[in-house]
């Protein structure tokens, strides 16, 4: 940290007999002059801790006297010293790169730690959650025990001196070079290197004004907190600078006088500066030879100053020093190397050239800190002792009590073999991972291992029930009263609330792949109304309806089965990342009758779990079921967009979703009178009704599902209704029954107090018992080997459904009601017949011939109760064969849990678990068994050319002469690989959410949301290359809170169409335009179009995005703007009042040939070479771009034909 130079002489190589040697035995040699009572013996605390014992100290209160001094490295000399900021430690560091920290007034020794291998240690720095040990090219991060927690190194050549920290997560680091870097200690990162005119920083301090850096040529430089940039500088001294320090509005330095020929000579005269006035004040003398000095501000302004032969003076900066309050510092010879204040200033910490630490203080119970957190100890060492047993405790091992064997008498636990049946354990199931991955070559499956778990490590189910929870302090180990205490039942990690973490790069260095290793794509969460993403992915998993919607477009601003279409598509393309649905939750609030069925929630309700999700989901099911049956009938206006052919799928009165969900009801109304009145509809979804319960009655009867299901269906009820024949209001019965058989029976489960909650727990305890009666009654299976379970595969075999299953043991079946297979018929009589069937059986022909069908379990969706987080949805989808095919080529079926964009292979079994006290059922659908053969699953893309011609605008004052671009005409049509240039701008319509913690860093909790309002594509390639075919401004019916015309270019009323000027177009218009591009397999070319896209809700493949951030950019350097790139490479001057997407576009298609033209030239190298010198040019101007005329002229020579416009 300190400048050394024209010091003691013999201070540039330490001699051996400063260094000590270390003989055969490895014992340190003892210095001759050094103090022994400073090695201190060590003894075991009976708490634990090791501390050194201590001789009694007597302290005068307010005079600094020494307190404590031990011997760190003995011979080795400590070259820096920290009083640590959290704690009661005091830390330093010695010449041979090693660590040792000791705890509180007597110095306890607590961890010590070889930091650098050769270098020493020249400043600590400690953190919040460890300790920065700063050496000549490394910063290292230790835990206080000595764990690395990261190693930075710095560049080549570098000689650092010096770290100051700027705030909780940023530091400045200084050296002999001729630049600062700073360093982000969250991504470990360097973010900046500031260039400083005069090189060798060997000290920084800050104040709320400025930063101060202290060179070895002797002066001092006060620097812009935001830009670093020199605003003073003060010459201190003729030679080298030794220390300084800051305190209000002084600064105080000491340092070398150069004295000619007879090199330096130290200067008994501090400088002192008034930083109101910029200028010296008198110099204060002194009477040692000061190495160190620093502001000990108790009651004023005290300086203290250390010489380096151990001499102490307390001083004020503006009076006269005063030879009494010189103190002495018993280094027994040895010089002082270090020197630190702790921040209470009630402790002084120097360190020897000797390896000692004097520890020196101004009270006799010293803290080092105003507030200290308590600091955790090593546990103790156990040797040779047994601990002491309590008879009295019921869960006491008493194998702990050593015991001689005997070989004549039996012990009491070797029970005969007449008595005893042995249990081998059961082979654990294998890792749904494994299943869902494994191909099959003859008999033998193969898997990459997905490293859940330790090498040759089996999990065994040990306890009833097995916990996937987390570890929490408040559950005790034991199971003894937990069933005591209900309220500490816990919801498993995979269904509680997941949210996402932003920092400084937003989503960019979020961990997806934890939360998801399959190839499904999650749904983002922080989106209003983002409650029902489970049930899109319920969509989407149904194959007609995933075809339906895809292939559906009509001509509606906002149509619900279109943006399902689009989002469907992302779905579709994306290898495992999470997609959002923004656009489709944005057309979802647009529609009244959403709005009136209280499906939009407030912000507040969201966040703060005062929503009712469970009831919610059921509604917005019924709501959605009943919209897209609505859009895809309507035979008004053809199917495909601009006047294209009408689809097959809107000729016929009926829909898909209706073919798929519908079921014709009959209901019949009979008033007491005899008149019966009988109206037929179509229905979508069934409600659950279960059976009144007597009060009176506490027990709850056993009802089979199937049973409770059929009265659902076939529904009778009493209501008052109007009779025609008696013109009044009479009780009548309600009677419903169905003709046919619904394809996917869905069912709303409607549990939405704690008595229907009752009933299912109930029934679901008699389901288990039943399994366990069942299970125990059976015949044990004789011993003898098990033949290949059915579900695997066999050459020439066609794969099972299930993929890999094996029996389901009935202690599996815990809160289990519903059966994963019924049979249903409907009779001759018109009546319905429901029953549970086992899941791998098939009906036989007769029943197949009588009309009746399987329907299997694939998809329930539980709300999840969660006091803390305020619950949340997630859905059990079992997912089919052809997605599988799609994504991993793998043909098979399997269980999945989705919770937001957290992906999990589950077990069969736990989709229909519902423990009732965190996990309550919503709705359900059953499939019939091989429905899809009915339906017509092929994609045809509605999406065509026509798209991309000449529209209308939506502003009623836009004229053609202010139209800003041209058109593509029917020859320029893209083709695959031609490059689109795009821009866009966007406006926002939520500001961001964040919360300021205790320790001055700010956390994002959502992040403010935008919407796109102007979008740019310019032509790539041929003679009118760079000339606009798309300048779309997209209109919103939503309130905008912020235009960003400053980086945007809108302006309020831009986007209003009644006194808009502009070319304005719905974004659904926009969308397709763009969706037709990608489609066609164009390359985007642009600058940060990956946040573009994200706002737009496409999803591009990564070959067709061509991003000018990335390409001139250099790993762990900063991003680079476009408009510093343009100045850089192309000499033009962009963006100057605001933005303009036109003019940014085009730019990036010039830094695009400009990147081509430079690889062309030299290859990697070039482009590597000419990288580097636009990072050196960006650190000296700061990243800005020098005001001067470049002469516009040039940007608009590269496209001539843009003139004509």
């Amino acid at each position: 940290m300190m400048n050394f130079e024209g010091l003691d002489p013999g201070m540039g190589d330490y001699s051996p007999t400063l260094h000590g040697t270390l003989d055969t035995g490895m014992e340190p040699s003892m210095d001759p002059r050094l103090n022994p009572s400073l090695l201190q013996g060590v003894e075991l605390d009976p708490e634990g801790l090791t501390v050194t014992v201590p001789e009694s100290v007597h302290l005068l209160e307010g005079m600094f006297s020494e307190l404590h001094s031990v011997a760190a490295e003995v011979g080795i000399p400590v070259t820096a010293t920290h009083f640590d900021l959290q704690e009661e430690m005091l830390w330093m560091g010695n010449h041979r790169g090693h660590a040792s920290s000791f705890f509180g007034p007597t110095m306890g020794r607590y961890s010590s730690f070889q930091v650098h291998s050769t270098d020493d240690i020249r400043h600590i720095q400690s953190l919040e959650t460890g300790v920065l040990f700063l050496s000549k090219s490394n910063l290292k991060c230790y835990t206080r025990g000595g764990l690395v927690m990261f190693d930075y190194p710095m560049d080549e050549g570098a000689d650092m001196h010096s770290l100051i920290m700027t705030d909780n997560n940023t530091l400045l680091m200084g050296g002999l070079q001729n630049y600062v870097v700073e360093v982000d200690l969250n991504t470990v990162q360097e973010t900046q290197k500031f260039t400083v005119e005069v090189p060798g920083v060997a000290i920084m301090r800050q104040s709320n004004r400025f930063f101060f850096c202290g060179h070895t040529s002797g002066k001092v430089t006060l620097r812009d907190l935001r830009t670093f940039k020199m605003e003073h500088e003060f010459d201190a001294f003729s030679g080298s600078l030794s220390d300084f320090d800051v305190h209000g509005n002084l600064l105080a330095a000491c340092g070398f006088s150069s004295r000619g020929l007879n090199g330096l000579a130290c200067d008994r005269f501090l400088m002192v500066y008034d930083l109101r006035m910029m200028r010296a004040v008198t110099p204060l003398q002194v009477h040692v030879d000061p190495l160190f000095l620093r502001f000990i501000p108790t009651y004023t302004s005290r300086l203290a100053i250390i010489s380096q032969t151990g001499q102490c003076q307390f001083c004020e900066p503006t009076g006269l020093a005063n030879v009494a309050d010189i103190f002495h510092v018993n280094t027994v010879g040895q010089l002082l190397m270090s020197f630190d204040v702790s921040s209470s200033k009630q402790a002084l910490a120097f360190g020897d050239s000797g390896g000692c630490v004097h520890l020196w203080s101004d009270a006799p119970e010293v803290s080092f800190n105003d507030y200290s957190r308590e600091t955790e100890f090593a546990l103790p060492c156990l040797v040779d002792s047994l601990p002491q047993l309590d008879w009295s405790h019921d869960l006491l091992p008493l194998s702990l009590i050593p015991m001689p064997l005997t070989s004549t008498e039996q012990l009491l636990s070797d029970w005969p073999t007449s008595l005893a049946t042995p249990c081998p354990r059961r082979a654990p199931p294998v890792d749904p991972e494994i299943l869902r991955t494994m191909k099959t070559v003859g008999f033998i499956g193969y898997a990459a291992n997905p490293r859940t778990r330790p090498r040759n490590q089996v999990p065994y189910k040990i306890k009833e029930v097995e916990m996937d929870y987390d570890n929490y302090n408040q559950v005790p180990e034991s199971p003894i009263g937990r069933d005591e205490e209900p309220h500490l039942y816990m919801v498993p990690k995979k269904y509680r609330k997941v949210t996402i973490k932003y920092s400084k790069l937003g989503l960019e260095d979020f961990d997806f792949k934890h939360y998801n290793r399959t190839l499904f794509a999650g749904l983002e969460p922080h989106i209003p109304n983002a409650y029902c993403n489970c049930m899109i992915q319920v969509l989407y998993f149904l194959e007609p309806i995933r075809c339906l919607v895809q292939n559906h477009l009509c001509q509606k601003e906002f149509c619900l089965a279109c943006e399902l279409g689009f989002l469907f598509h992302m779905l579709d393309l994306s290898r495992g990342d999470p997609c959002q649905a923004s656009n489709f939750l944005r057309a979802f609030r647009t529609i009244p009758e959403a709005s009136a069925l209280g499906l939009i929630l407030a912000d507040s309700d969201e966040q703060t779990g005062k929503a009712r999700l469970g009831r919610l989901i059921q509604s917005w099911n019924r709501f959605i079921l009943t919209q897209l049956h609505q859009e895809t009938q309507e035979q008004e206006g053809p199917q495909a967009y601009r006047g294209a052919s009408s689809s097959a799928l809107g000729s016929s009165g009926e829909s898909v979703i209706g073919r798929l969900f519908g079921c014709e009801v009959e209901n019949s109304s009979l008033c007491r009178c005899g008149k019966e009145t009988v109206r037929s509809s179509l229905t979508l979804l069934f409600t659950m009704h279960y059976p009144e319960h007597n009060s009176h009655d506490k027990t709850i009867k056993e009802y089979d599902f199937a049973e409770i299901l059929k009265k659902s269906i076939c529904l009778e009820q009493s209501t008052q209704a109007w009779c025609e024949n008696c013109e009044k209001y009479q009780p009548t019965v309600q009677t419903r029954n169905i003709r046919c058989l619904p394809d996917v029976l869905v069912i709303n489960c409607e549990v939405n107090s704690a008595k229907e909650a009752e009933f299912w727990r109930v029934q679901a305890e008699y389901a288990f018992n039943k399994a366990m009666q069942k299970e125990a009654m059976e015949p044990p299976k004789p011993k003898e080997p098990q033949p290949l379970p059915t579900e695997w595969c066999l050459d020439g075999e066609e794969c099972s459904a299930e993929g890999f299953t094996f029996d389901t043991r009935a202690e599996d079946l815990r809160h289990v009601w519903i059966p994963l297979t019924l049979k249903m018929s409907i009779s001759k009589s018109q009546g319905l017949e429901i029953s549970n069937w086992p899941e791998g059986e098939e009906l036989s022909s007769a029943e197949e011939a009588e009309g009746a069908s399987l329907y299997d379990l694939v998809v329930t969706v539980p709300h999840v109760l969660d006091a803390r987080t305020g619950g949340n949805l997630v859905a059990h989808i079992k997912v089919g064969e052809t997605y599988h095919q799609r994504k991993e080529g793998v043909t098979h079926q399997q269980w999945y849990l989705f919770n937001d964009f957290l992906i999990e292979p589950i077990d069969k079994t736990e989709a229909a678990q519902f423990d009732v006290n965190w996990k309550m059922p919503a709705i359900m659908y059953y499939a019939k068994r091989n429905y899809h053969s009915k339906y017509d699953l092929r994609i045809k893309n509605p999406i065509e050319a026509s798209v991309l011609l000449t529209e209308a605008s939506l502003a009623r004052k836009q004229r053609k002469s202010h139209a800003t671009f041209i058109p593509l005409m029917v020859s320029e049509m893209p083709q695959a690989g031609d490059l689109v240039g795009l821009d866009a701008e966007f406006v926002t319509l939520n500001q961001e959410e964040a919360e300021l913690r205790s320790d001055g860093t700010k956390s994002t909790i959502k992040p403010s949301q935008m919407s796109v309002a102007r979008i740019t594509c310019v032509r790539g390639q041929g003679p009118n290359e760079g000339v606009p075919f798309i300048d779309d401004y997209i209109s919103t019916q939503e309130q905008v809170v912020d235009y960003l015309t400053q980086y945007s270019g809108i302006k309020p009323g831009d986007l209003d169409a009644k006194i808009s000027s502009k070319h304005l177009t719905t974004l659904k218009s926009t969308y397709l335009k763009l969706r037709f591009l990608i489609d066609t397999g164009v390359r985007f070319v642009g600058h940060g179009l990956q946040k573009d896209f994200r706002v737009i809700n496409l999803l591009v493949l990564k070959d067709q995005v061509i991003d000018t951030v990335y390409l001139f950019h250099m790993p762990r350097k900063r991003m680079i703007s476009l408009r510093f790139l343009a100045w850089y490479f192309l000499d033009l001057n962009i963006q100057g009042e605001t933005h303009d997407s036109i003019e940014d576009a085009r730019t990036a298609l010039q830094l695009y040939r400009k990147y081509l033209e430079l690889s062309r030239g030299g290859g990697t190298d070039e482009v590597r070479k000419v990288l580097k010198g636009l990072y050196e040019k960006g650190r000296k101007l700061d990243w800005k771009v020098p005001d001067a005329d470049t002469g516009d002229g040039q940007g608009t020579a590269v496209f001539p034909s843009v003139m004509g416009l």
